[in-house]
């Protein structure tokens, strides 16, 4: 029996974030919490509304508890239970900067402007990741499945600033980074599949089964002139041992 059980097989456990790699830990939490129900997500994302009051002066406090009635308590209800979720994936130091928050989506902004920065900060690294896709091509002597994944941190990290590209954009770019050997490749690709509706993986598959082929190609072509070289090396091996058995006779003929 394997107890080495990871935490990617618990799906009932939330991920845990340590302090690194905010994205990464986002964008898993974000579909925990769908998977679990997805109006905690819009909880988090639009706010509880939790009850409130309007005082004679017009100021608007919490209600009391005493007052709720029962759409009150499901409003506070899914609200704790989403501040439960997101304080049980965090370390002790993201708690304390958090604990104080009345709502879970406060919990949440606050995450992102601690790891994101504000809205002027979370632009500038937009521009800088979207200058990078637009320049990204595939480096020399690298593979495809290397390129493809710096392509997709490069999608994730936008991802996770709330800024994504269609489908169809995507694959047009990855068409677009290839090298000049690979433009008949890419013709027959954009010749016979929709890239409307193609999806990225198909073309990783294409591509990756065509990069096989290449290299099928050139061993094939190494091998072949291996075998040139050796034939050709044989034969001269062969007319220099003749040309030694001519001159044994010359020899004997002078003596």
């Amino acid at each position: 029996m394997n107890t080495n059980v990871g935490e990617s097989q618990n799906i009932s456990k939330s991920p845990f974030f340590d302090g690194n790699n905010y994205g990464h830990w986002k964008a898993k939490m974000t579909i925990f919490i769908q998977s679990l129900d997805y109006n905690l997500w819009d909880l988090i994302v639009d706010g509880p509304n939790l009850p409130t009051v309007t005082l004679e002066n017009g100021d608007i406090v919490p209600k009391p508890r005493n007052l709720y009635d029962d759409n009150d308590r499901k409003r506070v209800q899914i609200n704790a239970k989403a501040k439960h979720i997101i304080i049980c994936a965090i370390n002790s130091n993201d708690f304390n900067r958090i604990s104080s928050c009345n709502s879970a989506k406060e919990m949440w902004d606050r995450l992102e402007v601690t790891y994101e920065g504000t809205n002027q900060v979370k632009e500038t690294k937009i521009s800088m990741l979207v200058h990078e896709y637009e320049m990204f091509t595939m480096n020399e002597n690298e593979d495809i499945k290397s390129m493809f994944s710096r392509f997709t941190n490069i999608i994730n990290a936008l991802q996770a600033l709330d800024k994504t590209y269609s489908n169809s954009k995507m694959v047009r770019k990855i068409l677009r980074c290839l090298p000049r050997s690979w433009i008949p490749k890419v013709t027959t690709i954009e010749e016979a599949k929709n890239l409307n509706v193609l999806p990225l993986e198909d073309i990783l598959g294409s591509l990756m089964t065509h990069e096989l082929s290449m290299q099928k190609k050139d061993d094939d072509e190494e091998k072949e002139k291996k075998k040139k070289k050796i034939i050709a090396l044989k034969s001269s091996l062969i007319e220099d041992s003749e040309d030694d058995d001519d001159d044994d006779e010359e020899l004997a003929l002078i003596i």
